[in-house]
């Protein structure tokens, strides 16, 4: 099982790449629709993140229901028969919308662009990408011992209280990881944010 987990990450790590991938010869592609008839990160784009002073609080709403929802549909989708292909799609789907953004934000303004990228996912980035790996091995795990052959289907069988105990615990704690990523996100990003937004 120990063995099963760490295949699992290496899984999510390939699909991520893919989409990562995928997101960078999209931007690429259509260089016109993305940089010079594209608004994202443009100029205007970058004077309103300036400018802007968010709400914390409002924002720690937004952030915690978006992300929780995220948690709680992958979580569902993984004890039915479509979780894999679900989980799968979901992690392509982060790398590539990454992939499309870093693009974006290079071509833009160079390594000025890699600050801005790392300003928008620190310090929260900290917390939230460790609990997100765990989630999505999470899914897998659980997809694969409520629906694959041997060996995961004799161990679910075999020690399945055992197996429901665990895995309720373990995504107990990848939720509480997650708040409080948001609360990082919703309190100390902004100003960090900010503070790079400086030299643009």
């Amino acid at each position: 099982m120990q063995q099963s987990t760490i295949k699992n990450c290496y899984y999510v790590l390939y699909l991520f790449m893919i989409g990562l991938f995928l997101g960078i010869l999209i931007v690429n592609v259509g260089y016109d629709a993305w940089i010079k008839d594209g608004s994202l990160l443009g100029t205007d784009m970058i004077v309103r993140l300036k400018n802007s002073v968010p709400d914390s609080g409002g924002l720690f709403d937004y952030i915690v229901k978006h992300r929780l929802f995220t948690v709680c549909m992958l979580g569902l989708l993984a004890t039915t028969i479509i979780g894999l292909p679900a989980v799968c799609g979901y992690i392509c789907y982060i790398g590539l919308a990454a992939g499309c953004l870093l693009s974006v934000a290079v071509i833009r303004y160079g390594i000025r662009g890699l600050l801005l990228m790392a300003a928008g996912i620190f310090p929260q980035g900290i917390l939230l990408i460790p609990s997100y790996i765990a989630l999505f091995v999470w899914a897998v795990s659980v997809n694969r011992m409520l629906y694959s052959k041997n060996p995961y289907k004799e161990y679910y069988i075999r020690y399945s209280r055992q197996v429901y105990l665990t895995k309720g615990l373990q995504i107990i704690g990848i939720v509480a990881v997650v708040i409080m990523g948001c609360l990082l996100e919703s309190y100390v990003n902004p100003k960090m944010l900010h503070f790079i937004l400086k030299i643009f």
